[in-house]
């Protein structure tokens, strides 16, 4: 279980990280749109959506470390050889 500081520092990381990858995908959006015609590439929003997917898995893994009795899953097997 952690602690009320560690989910407090966790979320005050989670909106600063949102933010600044909403200022980076604004801004990428806006030097394609006032760049030179045609510089706007696929592989430019490659490199700028890439990271912001890549920090939302880590945020998630994260959460999963910090609250790992949250994700659990309780899974019955067959025992082997049983017969019905």
């Amino acid at each position: 279980m952690a602690s009320a500081l560690a989910n407090f520092v966790f979320w005050i990381a989670v909106v600063a990280i949102v933010c600044a990858q909403i200022l980076i995908l604004r801004s990428t959006r806006r030097g394609m749109r006032l760049g030179p015609p045609g510089s706007g590439s696929w592989l430019e929003w490659t490199y700028a959506v890439l990271p912001v997917i890549a920090v939302a898995v880590l945020l998630v893994f994260s959460w999963r470390a910090m609250h790992p009795e949250t994700f659990r899953v309780d899974a019955i097997a067959p025992r082997v050889g049983a017969s019905s």
